[in-house]
């Protein structure tokens, strides 16, 4: 995420926040296998499907529900989802909801894996796991240090 989309959640993201809770580190994902849904041609279509579809029921088990177009966010409190607005060119707008969230505590690990093009995301909470899609601008290796801190002092 550029940036000035990044100071921009953070300031959008305010009245979906507790008093004194602070976003510290946000990425613009999407469930993984939504790419590869996309791509034409029945298999890949197929494929992508079933991927997002096993993603997002992980989440759910999680704790979280995923959005698409979303951004993930990390405040001292909570692993956020939030349902975002994107450009034609699909870009982030601006912040529409608070999708869902779950509290830092119950989060074991944010795990980032390079792609060809891009990364994925594996977040682990509650004993099942999420896996998203990352475009290769966002900082997701930051938003998983950032995490290890707040884990590290809420600990």
């Amino acid at each position: 995420m550029a940036a000035d989309f990044a100071a921009q959640l953070k300031e959008e993201a305010r009245p979906f926040l507790d008093d004194g809770e602070k976003i510290i580190a946000s990425i613009v994902a999407q469930p993984r296998g939504t790419t590869t849904s996309k791509v034409g041609g029945l298999a890949p279509g197929a494929i992508g499907g079933a991927w997002a579809g096993k993603s997002k029921k992980g989440a759910e088990t999680a704790g979280l529900t995923l959005a698409n177009p979303m951004a993930l966010a990390l405040s001292d409190k909570r692993l956020i989802v939030f349902g975002i607005e994107t450009s034609a060119m699909g870009k982030p707008k601006a912040v529409k909801e608070l999708v869902s969230s779950v509290p830092v505590g119950e989060v074991e690990s944010i795990q980032v894996k390079r792609l060809l093009v891009g990364k994925t995301v594996k977040v682990s909470a509650n004993g099942a796991e999420a896996k998203l899609e990352v475009g290769a601008g966002q900082d997701a290796k930051g938003l998983a240090e950032q995490f290890e801190r707040v884990k590290a002092g809420a600990a």
